[in-house]
């Protein structure tokens, strides 16, 4: 029997990115009907929340805030009370163009809070453009995910934290396989969680995501070492080297066997917003886990 005192593990699933085009595998959905669709499978599959991009009718990326409000008013009709998080990452746009729609109050967006190495380029995330997106996370009411790609950007976390720029506990993903950046390295995992331990408490929660083939190598140090777990097209397009993944769902519904596996529940929306101190859906508050 799985033991009650066990954490459920939060799904994330990244159901498009930048960069994964359907020529890579036809199953990345681009448009917002397309997004929505996969979204509603991966939710009933067990995510709880969607990390979201937007791209253009070509498929680049786009931080168009039109896009973003016609993709978070689908995902709300069609996956009621799931946790819509918006990407603030640097391959969408420029600047401040990066946080233009955060104004639609989404749950959650991605925070990147230093520069690092990418396979081609610097992915560049200025001191005064961090600012500037926290600031307007707080001032909308938009909880920040951490994209913690070294280990100065926990630190990095916890020194904006302690000066006001981050409410409450700072939710920490780390990011492992990118190429030229962080790679898969179990002792660094391992000094990762240990930091955010030491530096925001026992009880804060963090995830982990995994890139490429790295993806369900991550999401089993997570799932067994406590954590939640992120998947999704955006970050691997494959089940395994010989096989594309058919969906975002079917990324998922491999997490929730790991889940089975490591005796860990997958947690519903409502507990993943009860442990991110999340408020729920104004049609959805009378619910309670």
């Amino acid at each position: 029997m799985t033991d009650p005192t066990t954490p459920p593990c939060i799904i994330c699933v990244a159901i498009t990115g930048s960069l994964p085009r359907k020529s890579d595998n036809p199953a990345v959905p681009v448009t917002v009907a397309e997004q929505v669709e996969s979204t509603q499978e991966a939710f009933e599959a067990g995510a709880s929340i969607v990390h979201a991009h937007v791209r253009n009718a070509d498929e680049t990326p786009s931080s168009d805030p039109e896009k973003f409000a016609a993709l978070k008013e689908g995902l709300e009709k069609h996956c009621p009370g799931m946790i819509i998080q918006f990407s603030t990452g640097g391959r969408s746009g420029a600047g401040r163009t990066r946080g233009g729609m955060l104004p639609l109050k989404p749950d959650m967006a991605s925070l990147s809070v230093g520069s690092n190495n990418f396979p081609t380029r610097v992915y560049e995330n200025p001191p005064d453009l961090v600012d500037w997106l926290a600031a307007e996370m707080l001032t909308h009411g938009v909880k920040p995910e951490i994209e913690a790609f070294d280990l100065s950007h926990i630190l990095k976390a916890k020194e904006m934290s302690e000066k006001g720029q981050l409410a409450g506990t700072p939710y920490v993903q780390f990011v492992m396989g990118v190429k030229n950046a962080m790679p898969a390295d179990r002792d660094v995992f391992d000094y990762y969680i240990h930091t955010v331990h030491r530096l925001f408490g026992q009880d804060a929660p963090w995830c982990a995501a995994g890139i490429g083939a790295n993806q369900v190598v991550l999401n089993e140090w997570a799932i067994a070492a406590g954590g939640h777990a992120r998947t999704g097209l955006e970050d691997n397009v494959r089940l395994d080297r010989d096989t594309l993944a058919p969906s975002n769902a079917a990324l998922v519904r491999r997490v929730v066997e790991i889940c089975d596996e490591y005796e860990r529940p997958v947690a519903t929306w409502q507990e993943a917003r009860q442990i991110l101190g999340l408020q729920m859906p104004a049609t959805h508050a009378e619910i309670t886990v």
